[in-house]
């Protein structure tokens, strides 16, 4: 019977217990938690989003969408303002016609208020 070579140390300067390390890190990459602040990435089960906003943020626009946003470009070209604050795109909202005429419904991610 022969012995068995012991196993290479592979690489020069390759230290095995690295290995561990790398796919510890590897693993944690892929866990969806964001290293920095700790928080989830992924939506999440039962989290879908609407067809409608899935197709928008795939770039395929209904006739509504594309108006707001070409409303919105022309307020940031006329007004030199490529980062309009929340108040201006509120006006180019009420600009478009738009007007609360119903109390609040349900959002997606939470129940209406009592």
């Amino acid at each position: 019977m022969t012995n068995p070579s012991p196993p290479s140390p592979g690489p020069a300067g390759a230290n095995p217990s690295n290995d561990g390390d790398r796919r510890r890190q590897t693993a944690e990459r892929r866990s969806g938690v964001d290293r920095r602040s700790g928080l989830e990435r992924r939506r999440g089960p039962g989290r879908r989003r609407s067809d409608m906003r899935r197709s928008a943020e795939e770039g395929e626009l209904n006739d509504e969408q594309f108006e707001f946003v070409m409303a919105i470009d022309e307020y940031k070209r006329i007004n030199n303002r490529p980062f309009p604050t929340w108040t201006e795109v509120l006006e180019v909202i009420k600009y478009l016609g738009y007007r609360k005429v119903a109390s609040r419904g349900e959002h997606l991610d939470r129940p209406a208020p009592g």
